[in-house]
């Protein structure tokens, strides 16, 4: 095989442009096409993308490119989970411990932010360019220019494709290879986003420091907070059923749901009704495929390759992971792309699909037990348990987010972890007894088993 020395990818998402950073710092010539305007000189539109939590993976990534420092600073530190009941009533949960958050970032800021020192390492990125078609086998894509119309082909040494859940590098695999397992499941809820502004004076109307939920069994809200003080919620609501996004029809329908569903929420949300006519309602989906890669021709990154729903919080941290795994095999193997690839999706392929069996428990948890008092309990135990024994027992959620345990085995340590605390919650009179010495010496006896 010839040395690779140019790269296109397809896609200036914050995958495509955290991978060119990183490629063109190993000295490629990196060329990024994408279908969207330069969103640096665009109005970002409202209400099409969830906010997103920044963790320890994610960090990993943007530290592996020195960037780490300079993201921090766009980023609002929350160390727990605020519950909010019917009544208004609040009970927070600590994420980690110590100093340990997730970081609320904006989606546009950060991508902005990965652009701009993209082009400052060497990069270019040609904005406005639809892929119409990738031909694997001599590694080109083709391109519209949206604007002007105009057609063009680019070959280059590799090609990566970043360009998202609808891919289209994936559906040129898709199409033209043999035997490329496929599938895509939406989930029966869609999301809105809706917004809490700043006080008078800019001030944060709840507390800054914590993601609230809202969880009402069967959906729920969140809301995550801005630098400017405003907090940007995001409700996650099925599209048919009784209440669901179909039976909402008026302002008044609107209205009268949050006011029943949402009441401390509704005095904090002067544009609810207008929000959430105007703003778009997104889909959910899960992308699984395999292979990931054509030969060492063209292989798939990011939601390309495996988009999962945000309940985890960990879309975004799994695709920046992808490239400092990448980047390590790449030391690893010498630049040899005839290895680093097959390495690539034979690594990443189980924990991407363990990352999305997840996030899909994650909001079942989130939308239907965080409020109940036995969940609460269990965590408490679970907390108690890992202070006492911290090299026995993890909690399953800093697995995920506080380390770089992979993320299969984050899976099967919790269903393992699961497993006993069915039994320790089933224990007679648990609620009097979750600190004493027989339930640890029961989890103990169970771990052993």
């Amino acid at each position: 095989m010839a040395p690779v020395k140019t790269i296109t990818i397809l896609g200036s998402g914050l995958v495509g442009s955290l991978l060119s950073i990183y490629l063109a710092k190993r000295g490629y010539s990196v060329h990024v096409y994408e279908r969207r305007p330069d969103m640096r000189k665009e109005k970002m539109a409202a209400g099409r993308s969830i906010n997103l939590a920044l963790s320890d993976r994610g960090w990993r990534g943007l530290e592996g490119v020195g960037i780490a420092a300079d993201i921090r600073k766009i980023g609002i530190p929350m160390q727990g989970r605020m519950m909010h009941n019917v009544k208004g009533e609040l009970t927070y949960q600590q994420y980690g411990e110590g100093d340990q958050a997730i970081y609320a970032t904006s989606r546009g800021i950060l991508n902005c932010e990965l652009m701009t020192l993209a082009e400052k390492c060497g990069v270019t990125i040609h904005f406005n360019q639809r892929c119409a078609n990738v031909n694997l086998e001599k590694k080109e894509a083709s391109f519209e220019d949206t604007q002007t119309g105009e057609k063009r082909t680019v070959t280059s040494d590799l090609i990566f494709g970043s360009d998202g859940a609808f891919s289209a590098a994936r559906l040129a695999m898709q199409l033209s290879t043999d035997r490329f397992q496929y599938s895509q499941h939406y989930i029966d809820h869609a999301y809105k986003e809706l917004v809490i502004p700043a006080g008078p004076n800019g001030e944060f109307l709840l507390d800054k420091d914590s993601l609230h939920i809202w969880p009402r069994g069967g959906y729920m809200m969140i809301a995550l907070p801005n630098l400017d003080g405003s907090f940007t919620c995001t409700l996650f609501f099925p599209y048919e059923g009784p209440q669901s996004f179909s039976s909402i029809k008026t302002k008044q329908d609107v209205t009268a749901f949050f006011n029943e569903v949402f009441p401390d929420a509704v005095p904090l949300m002067p544009t609810l009704e207008e929000d959430f006519f105007s703003n778009p309602t997104g889909s959910l989906v899960t992308v699984r495929c395999f292979p990931w890669a054509y030969k060492d021709h063209v292989c798939l990154i990011g939601d390309a390759a495996h988009a999962i729903v945000p309940f985890y919080g960990q879309g975004m941290n799994c695709g920046f992971e992808d490239c400092s795994v990448l980047n390590a095999l790449l030391d690893e193997h010498n630049d040899d792309w005839s290895v680093v690839i097959p390495a690539f999706e034979r690594s990443r392929k189980p924990n991407a699909d363990a990352i999305a069996e997840l996030a899909l428990m994650n909001f079942i948890e989130m939308r239907d037990k965080v409020g109940q008092q036995e969940f609460l309990l269990q965590k408490k135990i679970e907390a108690r348990f890992h202070d006492k024994y911290p090299q026995k027992w993890l909690p399953l959620y800093s697995q995920v987010t506080f380390s770089s345990i992979p993320y299969a085995e984050a899976l099967a340590n919790g269903l393992r972890q699961e497993q006993i605390m069915k039994k320790v919650m089933a224990l007679p009179s648990i609620e009097q007894r979750w600190d004493s010495p027989e339930v640890e010496e029961m989890m103990l006896s169970q771990l052993q088993q």
